[in-house]
């Protein structure tokens, strides 16, 4: 069993933002020589996720609305974790709705993904460089 690491580096310039990554994942499945497998992807950080959808950008636009109705990041006051001195409380909670992590099985070489589904990075604590783990399994 053949076994394949990497990590991809982002730093986005706003606090948050939804990061299409299927190519970085892609070409990371090329470079393993992986046919028949799995491949995870995880946020290594706890204010950023990794998550399957549709690269659509109404339907992120309805994700920021969303996400920011169950957890606005205003006024910081209102959580306790941000009397630690951080601003961040808001996305630890995003983070932890939208996931840490997806797992796509490998079939002929390719991602097998159904119609649609894309592979993004969202940051919601932006502005300082995280990374995302890309781990390939199989033969």
């Amino acid at each position: 069993m053949k076994s394949y690491r990497k990590e991809l580096w982002f730093q986005t310039p706003s606090r948050r933002a939804f990061v299409n990554i299927t190519g970085e994942v892609e070409a990371a499945l090329r470079d393993s020589g992986v046919r028949e497998g799995l491949v995870l992807v995880n946020a290594m950080h706890i204010t950023a996720s990794v998550f399957i959808n549709d690269d659509e950008s109404g339907l992120h636009h309805d994700y920021e609305k969303w996400l920011e109705q169950l957890a606005p990041h205003e006024p910081v006051s209102s959580y306790r974790h941000n009397r630690t001195g951080e601003d961040n409380a808001d996305a630890h909670m995003k983070r932890q709705v939208m996931g840490r992590e997806v797992v796509v099985a490998i079939t002929d070489g390719k991602l097998d993904f159904g119609p649609w589904e894309q592979i993004f990075y969202g940051e919601f604590d932006g502005g300082r460089r995280k990374r995302v783990l890309v781990k390939i399994i199989g033969e």
